[in-house]
């Protein structure tokens, strides 16, 4: 055992005896544990850490921000702020196609600005 490894444990063991341990928040409940099963070993605390400063990966704000853009769409009462938002919706779409290495498809873009025209005159649902 490292010299490091027994100044931490013999450290705790005194917190322990003090009873600073006894008051935490949590104490006596299991911990609830992320499934990190799908990420490499070796990124996992980093990635942890990165969870815990409050930071999400581009594509996950991304979605983030066109889950929040279509929810405003659907609240939206002017034509210019419909259109602002629309604009803005394409342009997260596009960005978030090509963080997955592709653009969409002119047959997909048509059929996306087809319904959403549709939506944004206050026609159907999808």
């Amino acid at each position: 055992m490292w010299l490091v490894d027994r100044l931490a444990e013999a450290r705790i063991a005194e917190a322990q005896e003090r009873g600073e341990f006894d008051e935490l928040p949590g104490a006596g409940r299991p911990l609830a544990l992320d499934d990190d099963s799908l990420v490499p070993e070796e990124l996992r605390v980093a990635y942890r850490m990165l969870k815990n400063a409050g930071y999400l990966p581009p594509e996950l704000e991304l979605r983030r921000e066109i889950a929040h853009l279509r929810q405003l769409l659907d609240s939206v009462v002017s034509e210019e702020e419909r259109g602002h938002c629309a604009r803005r919706l394409s342009v997260l779409l596009g960005r978030l196609g090509s963080h997955h290495g592709r653009t969409l498809s002119m047959a997909v873009q048509a059929r996306y600005f087809s319904k959403l025209q549709d939506r944004l005159d206050g026609g159907g649902r999808e």
